[in-house]
C-alpha cells in the first residue's frame, strides 16, 4: 500500500499546491488505486504520476466543497478514453448523485463504463477478503466524512521445506493448507494447516479525514492507524478561527494523533497564506507532542510497510 498526494492545499490552488486529492494504491485484487477527493485539476496531477485512470477502482468524496470536488466531472469524463477502464464506484455524501447527474445532463457527457454512485452514511461502506472501509461524519460546516481503510489479516507463509519433507504434492493441497484447511494425504497421513503455515500478518490501517474541527469521531477512525492523514489548515494559536470555519490547527491534528495512538501523522490541506518554510517550521513545533509528524506536498508518495 502507498499514498500519493496529488493536492495538499486548502480552499484554492496556488503555484505550490493544488487543491485536495489523495490516491491510495492497493495491491489486490486489481493492483489499482482509490482516490480520496478530486479537487480541481486532479487529472492533471495524475498525468504527472505513474497512476492511470483505467486502474482507478473507487472514489471517496469527503464532502461537497469545491476544493474537494470540482475536478470530479472532468476526471470521470476523461476515464472514458482509457482502454480497459471497468466499473467505477463513487462514494460520497448525500447530494453527490445529483451533482454528477446535473453536470453530465447539461454537458451531454457520455461514459463508456459503468459508474455506480453510493451516497454514504456512517458505518461500513464495503468489505471483502482484502479490505474493510468504514466512515464517520466529522465536524465541519457541511456534512463531511472521514474514512478508515483496514487491510484484512493476511495468511502466513507456507513452510515449503516442511511440505516437501512430509511428501505433500505441489498443487491444490498447498492452497487448502494456506487457507487454513487441514488435509489428508493418499497415504492416510493427516497434515494440519497450523503445522505448516506461519503466523498471519497483521493488516495495515490508513485513516484519511476530510475537513474537520477536532472530534472524538476523528479519534475513533484513527485508532492505532499506521498512517493518519489529517488536515492542518491553520497555524497553532488560531484555534478560534479554525473552529469558526470547521477546521483544525497543526497542534490540534497532533493531539488527535496522540489520542488515537496512531503511528504516523501526515498533515495536509494547508492555507495558501503559508509557504513551504512556514509549514516546515509549524511541523517542527508540534513534534514535541507527536514526533512522527510530516507535512505532505504535491506529487509526494509514501509507502506504508506492514507492521
Amino acid at each position: 500500500m502507498r499514498l500519493t498526494f496529488l493536492g495538499t492545499g486548502a480552499g484554492r490552488p496556488s503555484k505550490a499546491r493544488n487543491v485536495t486529492a489523495i490516491a491510495l494504491s492497493v495491491a489486490e485484487p486489481t493492483n489499482g488505486f482509490w482516490l480520496f477527493d478530486v479537487g480541481e485539476a486532479t487529472q492533471h496531477r495524475l498525468m504527472a504520476s505513474t497512476l492511470k485512470l483505467n486502474k482507478l477502482d473507487k472514489i471517496f468524496i469527503t464532502h461537497m466543497h469545491g476544493d474537494h470536488l470540482y475536478g470530479l466531472p472532468g476526471l470521470l469524463s476523461s476515464r472514458t478514453y482509457f482502454e480497459g477502464a471497468g466499473k467505477l464506484q463513487l462514494y460520497g455524501p448525500p447530494g453527490i448523485q445529483a451533482f454528477v447527474e446535473c453536470v453530465f445532463g447539461y454537458s451531454g457527457a457520455h461514459l463508456n463504463y459503468e459508474l455506480e454512485i453510493i451516497e454514504i452514511g456512517e458505518g461500513v461502506l464495503f468489505e471483502n477478503s482484502k479490505y474493510r472501509v468504514t466512515c464517520a461524519e466529522l465536524t465541519h460546516r457541511v456534512p463531511c466524512f472521514g474514512y478508515r481503510i483496514v487491510e484484512q489479516p493476511q495468511p502466513g507463509a507456507l513452510d515449503l521445506q516442511k511440505l516437501i519433507q512430509l511428501g505433500v504434492p505441489l498443487g491444490p493441497l498447498y492452497g487448502k493448507l494456506k487457507r487454513g484447511e487441514d488435509i489428508t494425504l493418499p497415504s492416510g497421513q493427516s497434515i494440519r494447516s497450523i503445522d505448516v503455515v506461519g503466523p498471519s500478518a497483521v493488516g495495515r490501517v490508513v485513516t484519511i479525514l476530510g475537513d474537520t474541527s477536532p472530534s472524538e469521531k476523528s479519534v475513533a477512525l484513527a485508532e492505532d492507524a499506521d498512517v493518519l492523514v489529517h488536515e492542518a489548515t491553520f497555524a497553532t494559536g488560531m484555534e478560534d478561527k479554525a473552529a469558526a470555519y470547521g477546521h483544525s490547527t497543526f497542534a490540534q491534528a497532533a493531539q488527535i494523533a496522540v489520542k488515537a495512538k496512531a503511528k504516523r501523522l501526515v498533515l495536509t490541506h494547508f492555507s495558501s497564506r503559508y509557504d513551504a518554510e512556514d509549514v516546515a517550521s509549524m511541523v517542527e513545533e508540534v513534534k514535541s507532542a507527536f514526533g512522527n509528524t510530516e507535512a505532505a506536498h504535491d506529487d509526494w508518495t509514501i509507502d506504508i510497510p506492514r507492521p
